[in-house]
């Protein structure tokens, strides 16, 4: 029995150790219950948008970056000589 009593006491440190665990379950608890509120009505409202007809969007690709490979060559595109200098003899 002194050794489930030593174990709530935290070595002293009881003071602190249990009401941060009782914070840091209740924030997680909340978190979790918004989370699944969020996902529920973001459900319905994707089921009404459906019932509608309205169809979903596809995001458009970002612009390549000017460094990026093209895809069709597989080589840099960028322009040449647009951002190096040539070593003057």
């Amino acid at each position: 029995m002194e050794e489930i009593t030593a174990f709530f006491e935290m070595g002293g440190y009881a003071a602190f150790v249990w009401p941060s665990l009782a914070l840091t379950v209740v924030i997680m608890a909340g978190l979790l219950i918004a989370t699944l509120r969020q996902l529920r009505s973001r459900q319905r409202r994707l089921a009404e948008l459906e019932a509608r007809g309205v169809q979903r969007q596809r995001r458009q690709r970002p612009a390549q970056d000017q460094g990026a490979l093209d895809p069709a060559v597989q080589e840099p595109a960028v322009q040449p000589g647009a951002g190096t200098r040539e070593a003057r003899p």
